[in-house]
C-alpha cells in the first residue's frame, strides 16, 4: 500500500511509532486482477484519509462484475491485521450494510477468499441476533441487511465500528429516509458506498450520496445548489446562452475533479478480455393475427383517442401503455384483465372497463386464460423454438429466461411444464434467505434445472447465474438499467462458455418504441446516471404519445427504418424479383468486429455497427437463429471477444 506523506505523519501519528508497511495477504493478492489492486489501493487511501486531508468516505462506483465485494473483502482484512504506524491495526470492527438477498452472498465470499479460519464474520438474521455480536471475541465484522439495520439500531449505535460499508448504496441518494439517517446517526468516519448503478441527472441525488461518505465537502445544500447544481442544469436547457454554457461546463469540471479524488467509476470493458465471448441478439418477432387485431381494437377506443387529443386531464395513459405491454407478452394477459374488469360495476371513460370495450369479442368463443396457446403470441412461438433449439444442440447447456411481470413468468412456467423442461424459479414472493441456495443449486454442475425462471425486479442485484449460457429477456422495461443487469447475470466471471443473450421485442409495437427510447436516451454529460426511473415518472408529450400509440404493421423493424441504412434494405424486401440477393452486412464501413463499445450505453450509431438480418430472407449461420427464423422479421446481432477465440461474425 502506498506510504503516508509527512502532513500525515504529522496528523496521525502524534506518538512517533516506526512505520512499517502495509501488504495484503498473498492468500488474496495473488489471485487480484490489476484493476482490483488499482480498487484496493483507492480506497485504503480514502479510508486512511491520505487523499482528502481530514476525510476518510469514498464511493466505489464500479459496473456490475468487476469485484467491488473482493477489494472491499481484502481492504478489510488487511486493516483489521495491519496499519502503517506502528504495525497497529487501522480496524477492530467492521459494519456492511446490504440489500437483504445478499447477507448470504457476502459471507459466502468472505468464506471463498480468506476460508473459515481467518476470519470469523457475523450475519445478522431471524436466527442471529445483534446482541451475539456484542458478547464475542470471535467476529470482527458484521453483516447486516438495511430492514435488520433499523429494527436493532441502538444496539448497533452502541458499538464502536470503525469502517462502514453500504453495498448497493445507491439507496441512499435521499438523505431524509429513515435509512439514511440511522446509517448517518452512526459515529464511523470511514465509510464506503458501493453501488455499481451510476446516478444519473439528479444532482441534489449526488449531494446525497457524497454528504453521506464524506460530510461537509461540497458545503450546505444551498450553496451546492447555488454553486453547482443551478448553473449546470440551466447549461443543458435548449434556451440556454453561450454564457450559461460556459459556466455549466466550468461547474461541472469542478465538481467532477474534486469529487473524483475520491469516486472511482470503471466500466466492464476492463474486465471483457477475461470474459468467454457473448453473442447479444435482438429479435424482432412477428406478432400474431388475433394480437394485431387486438392491437387496432385497442388504438382505436375511446380512452386511446381522447389521450391523443389531450382531452383527459388525468390521462390514463400508462393504462393504455400496459395494456399494449400485456398484448405483446401474450393475448391471455389482456384476455384475463377483461375478465376482471368486467366484474367490476363502476366504469367511467377514465377506467380500464372503456379501454377494454368490445375486446372480448375478437377472442374466440371458447377463449379462456387457463388454456393458453403459443401460437396466440408472437414472442412465445420464437420462444418455444429457441429453447427446442437450445436444448437439441446444446443439451448439457442451460437458460436464465427473464420477465419484468409475475403474470409473464406464470405463463412461461406453464410453456416449460408442457413441454417437459426442468425449471427453478426466483421472484418478488421467493424468501431472501432461500434466494442463494436456489442460485448455488441452479449453478451446480449437478443441476437438473434447464431454465432459471427470474423476475428482473427481484434478481437485478447481485445474482451470479454463471450456471447457464443462454440468458432470454422475454419483455423490455422503460428503466434500462432493469435489463442490463438481468442480462449481466450470466455474462460475468466465473462464466466458462460462449454467453447467447437474446431480446425478443414484438415487431412494429411499443416494445420497439420502448426500445427506442432507452438507446437513443441522451444522457447529462459528466453526471453520474441514476437507473431508478420508471414508468410511473415519465412524462410524455401528446407527440410522444401518438408515436407510442401507433402500430406499424407494414414494416419488418421500425428501429431499422430509422438507421436509414440500406444494408439489404427495404428494396430487397419489397421486390423479391431483384436479382441481387439479400446479403447481410454492416450498415457502416467502420464496423466494430466484436471490439467494446465506448463507455457509454448503446446508442443508435452505435447499432448500426451491429450485425443486421432479415429474418426469412437468408440462411443464418447461427445454428439457434435459424430455428426461429420462420416467425422472425429481424435481428440485430453483435458478438464480443471474437479476436481472443477465433469466433468470427456472420456474412
Amino acid at each position: 500500500m502506498p506510504k503516508p506523506n509527512a502532513s500525515h505523519q504529522w496528523m496521525f501519528n502524534k506518538a512517533g511509532l516506526p512505520m512499517v508497511d502495509v501488504v495484503v495477504d498473498p492468500h488474496i493478492a495473488n489471485n487480484l486482477r490489476p484493476h482490483q489492486k488499482e480498487g484496493i489501493i483507492f480506497l485504503y487511501e480514502c479510508v486512511m484519509g491520505m487523499r482528502v486531508s481530514g476525510r476518510f468516505g469514498a464511493i466505489l462506483a464500479d459496473e456490475m462484475g468487476l469485484g467491488k465485494t473482493l477489494q472491499c473483502i481484502a481492504l478489510v482484512w488487511t486493516l483489521l491485521r495491519q496499519g502503517v504506524y506502528g504495525c497497529k491495526p487501522v480496524l477492530k470492527r467492521a459494519l456492511i450494510v446490504t440489500p437483504g438477498s445478499l447477507v448470504k452472498n457476502w459471507k459466502k465470499e468472505f468464506q471463498k477468499w480468506l476460508g473459515s479460519e481467518r476470519i470469523k464474520v457475523f450475519t445478522v438474521d431471524q436466527d442471529h441476533k445483534v446482541e451475539e455480536f456484542i458478547g464475542s471475541p470471535l467476529y470482527s465484522v458484521m453483516i447486516i441487511s438495511y430492514e435488520m439495520l433499523l429494527r436493532s439500531l441502538d444496539q448497533i449505535q452502541a458499538i464502536e465500528f470503525n469502517l462502514l460499508i453500504c453495498d448497493e448504496g445507491h439507496r441512499l441518494k435521499n438523505s431524509s429516509i429513515k435509512t439514511t439517517t440511522a446509517l448517518t446517526s452512526l459515529s464511523c468516519e470511514r465509510r464506503i458506498i458501493l453501488t455499481g448503478t451510476p446516478i444519473q441527472n439528479d444532482l441534489q441525488e449526488f449531494y446525497a450520496l457524497i454528504e453521506f461518505v464524506n460530510p461537509g465537502i461540497l458545503g450546505s445544500l444551498s450553496s451546492y445548489r447555488k454553486i453547482y447544481e443551478e448553473p449546470i442544469v440551466r447549461s443543458r436547457e435548449p434556451s440556454a446562452t453561450k454564457e450559461e454554457k460556459e459556466l455549466g461546463e466550468k461547474r461541472a469540471a469542478e465538481l467532477t475533479c474534486l469529487t473524483g479524488l475520491f469516486i472511482l467509476r470503471r466500466t466492464q470493458e476492463i474486465i471483457n478480455k477475461f470474459l468467454p465471448p457473448k453473442k447479444e441478439s435482438i429479435i424482432f418477432c412477428r406478432p400474431t393475427a388475433l394480437q394485431l387485431e387486438l392491437y387496432q381494437k385497442l388504438l382505436s377506443s375511446r380512452v386511446i383517442r381522447s389521450c391523443l387529443q389531450g382531452r383527459l386531464e388525468n390521462s390514463p395513459h400508462l393504462i393504455c401503455i400496459g395494456a399494449l405491454k400485456k398484448l405483446c407478452n401474450h393475448p391471455c394477459l389482456l384476455f384475463k384483465a377483461i375478465k376482471e374488469k368486467s366484474c367490476d360495476p363502476v366504469s367511467d371513460e377514465h377506467d380500464e372497463s372503456s379501454l377494454y370495450k368490445g375486446l372480448i369479442d375478437v377472442f374466440p368463443q371458447d377463449y379462456t386464460s387457463d388454456t393458453f396457446s403459443e401460437t396466440d403470441s408472437g414472442k412465445l412461438q420464437v420462444l418455444v423454438k429457441l429453447l427446442a433449439a437450445i436444448h437439441e444442440l446444446n443439451s448439457s447447456e442451460r437458460v436464465v429466461l427473464v420477465s419484468n411481470y409475475t403474470q409473464t413468468l406464470n405463463i412461461l412456467q406453464e410453456t416449460c411444464k408442457h413441454y417437459g423442461y426442468s425449471y427453478t424459479r426466483l421472484d418478488g414472493h421467493t424468501p431472501v434467505s432461500q434466494r442463494q441456495q436456489i442460485v448455488d443449486t441452479f449453478n451446480s454442475k449437478f443441476s437438473p434445472a434447464f431454465i432459471f425462471l427470474l423476475s428482473s425486479k427481484a434478481g437485478g442485484v447481485g445474482l451470479n447465474l454463471i450456471g447457464a449460457s443462454h440468458l432470454i429477456l422475454y419483455d423490455i422495461d422503460w428503466n434500462p438499467a432493469t435489463d442490463i443487469q438481468a442480462m449481466a447475470r450470466v455474462w460475468r466471471d466465473g462464466q466458462k462458455h460462449t454467453v447467447y443473450i437474446y431480446r425478443l421485442l414484438t415487431t412494429g409495437s411499443i416494445e420497439e418504441k420502448i426500445y427506442q427510447r432507452q438507446i437513443s436516451k441522451q444522457d447529462l454529460s459528466g453526471a453520474v446516471v441514476d437507473l431508478s426511473k420508471t414508468s410511473e415518472h415519465i412524462h410524455f408529450s401528446i407527440e410522444e404519445l401518438r408515436n407510442l400509440f401507433t402500430l406499424h404493421e407494414d414494416s419488418t423493424c421500425v428501429t431499422h427504418d430509422l438507421l436509414e441504412c440500406n444494408c439489404m434494405g427495404k428494396k430487397d424486401h419489397q421486390n423479391p424479383s431483384s436479382e441481387k440477393p439479400s446479403v447481410s452486412r454492416s450498415c457502416q464501413l467502420g464496423q466494430n468486429h466484436g471490439k467494446p463499445h465506448s463507455k457509454k450505453p448503446l446508442s443508435m450509431s452505435q447499432l448500426m455497427q451491429w450485425k443486421h438480418f432479415s429474418g426469412q430472407h437468408q440462411t443464418l449461420t447461427d445454428p439457434f437463429l435459424e430455428r426461429i427464423k420462420e416467425n422472425v422479421s429481424f435481428i440485430f446481432q453483435n458478438v464480443t471477444n471474437i479476436q481472443s477465440t477465433g469466433l468470427s461474425t456472420f456474412s
